[in-house]
């Protein structure tokens, strides 16, 4: 039996991961890679797993770096089940449309402006493509073990990350192969904690946050002050912010400082389509969620929503103080990416950046102090202030992985460490090493190994 890695070595994006049993293939994950060019590029490339011999899927959840390479899977040849939870589920049926739109939209773009070198710009999938994989998906819920194949069976558990996201155990020929997902913070501002397992002889543990540990404090108070400070030089607070999971956070934040009155009445604008439908699936699971169902309503009906692009170009056109939340969180795409170009030079607004920024992206250009961005073929000078919000991470960090890893009674047979940049996961491997004496390997990128 063996374990081949497609993706999420050496980077956080593009998990996607083959075991193969001698007689049957599963994907566990099947997403995107994002960030730099050279990571982007292999979206494009053939899987060196033929997506026609792969018998099944099994997605942690819903993010496109977990999900998004599934349009492409289906229009390859992949032909099974794709199984996830209902919020998984939910979410895909708005995160890959959503996905496919605007890399048609990017593409028309590029097209029009002339600033693509591929003559004409395509796509890498369209909304057909994302159509055809949402007939696949197989909602499953939790702490249920169910057949995936004929000898493989799977399980799903709370990983308390976003909505619908999950830990998977998958048992095959005797053994327990955990994989973590993305898990989720120990004290969530809005999630429950991820859920302990107990046994694994082959574990894959994220490595995000590997090398570091969130800032101790408020993230209400944080954000009230900036919120306050910017809009007191008569600024507006710009916030790229996932669709998923970091745009209800911050709903849910803005709520309580509005409430206490602890920051100035100004409008609150939700620009994301995918944003204002994830917040609708948000609300419908209250279980994963340690907030009351009514904190949680009040919280998803703060801001307005903006459906059109006309509306979306009219926040650009007004300069009266304001807070927008639009997609993408690392600003690689969307409707953000506008915002960033009209707000960006004026040094009385503030550019705020609510999570992990891959490396490659704008986000990280701009966490960096870049003073300049590329916007559409265009240089944007940057002289708004650019802030971080970094304790509302939905990721664990070092101190939390290694906390949910305590949970095993014995250590696993083998650990891989995925889905990190090369510092954190080999951070997070010398601590296990050191901590627990276990025995941990970093994967590369399209080996395979053994599970003996």
């Amino acid at each position: 039996m063996y374990l081949q890695f497609l993706g999420a070595t050496d980077t956080v994006t593009g998990s996607k991961y083959v075991l193969d049993t001698g007689s049957h293939r599963v994907m566990v994950d099947c997403g995107l890679f994002q960030g730099y060019k050279t990571l982007r590029l292999r979206n494009w490339d053939p899987l060196p797993v033929d997506p026609a011999t792969l018998d099944a899927v099994v997605l942690t959840h819903a993010h496109i770096d977990h999900s998004g390479y599934l349009p492409l899977l289906v229009r390859h040849g992949f032909r099974g089940k794709v199984y996830c939870t209902m919020g998984t589920a939910q979410l895909c049926c708005i995160l890959l449309p959503d996905s496919a739109h605007l890399a048609e939209e990017d593409a028309g773009y590029a097209n029009r402006k002339g600033y693509s070198r591929h003559h004409p710009a395509l796509p890498l999938y369209t909304e057909a493509d994302a159509a055809r994989a949402l007939r696949r998906l197989q909602p499953i819920a939790y702490c249920k073990r169910f057949p995936v194949v004929p000898g493989v069976e799977a399980e799903f558990s709370r990983a308390g990350h976003i909505i619908g996201s999950a830990i998977v155990t998958l048992h095959a020929q005797g053994k327990r192969i955990v994989f973590s997902g993305d898990l989720g913070r120990q004290h969530d501002i809005v999630m429950r904690p991820p859920e302990a397992i107990s046994q694994a002889d082959i574990l894959l543990v994220e490595s995000t946050y590997g090398d570091r540990s969130h800032p101790p404090g408020d993230p209400i108070e944080v954000l009230g002050e900036i919120v306050s400070e910017t809009v007191g030089r008569g600024g507006s607070l710009i916030v790229p912010a996932f669709a998923v999971g970091r745009t209800q956070s911050l709903l849910y934040c803005l709520h309580r400082l509005r409430e206490e009155k602890r920051i100035p009445d100004v409008p609150v604008y939700l620009n994301s389509p995918m944003a204002i439908e994830a917040t609708a699936i948000f609300s419908l699971h209250p279980e994963e969620l340690h907030i009351d169902r009514t904190e949680c309503a009040a919280a998803c009906r703060l801001a307005t929503p903006v459906q059109s692009m006309e509306q979306s170009i009219w926040l650009n056109r007004d300069r009266s103080p304001k807070i927008i939340l639009a997609g993408s969180g690392m600003a690689t795409g969307g409707r953000v990416v506008h915002h960033l170009a009209t707000y960006g030079p004026d040094a009385r607004n503030t550019i705020l950046l609510s999570g992990f920024q891959a490396a490659g992206t704008r986000g990280a250009a701009l966490a960096a102090g870049r003073n300049e961005i590329r916007v559409h073929g265009k240089d944007v000078v940057v002289r708004a202030s650019v802030r971080q919000v970094e304790n509302l991470s939905a990721h664990a960090d070092a101190a939390e992985l290694m906390t949910w890893l305590g949970g095993f009674v014995h250590p696993p047979r083998q650990t891989f460490i995925v889905h990190g940049e090369p510092q954190a996961s080999d951070a997070l491997r010398q601590r296990i090493e050191r901590a627990l004496h276990w025995d941990v390997t970093m994967p590369e990128y399209r080996q395979s190994y053994h599970l003996g």
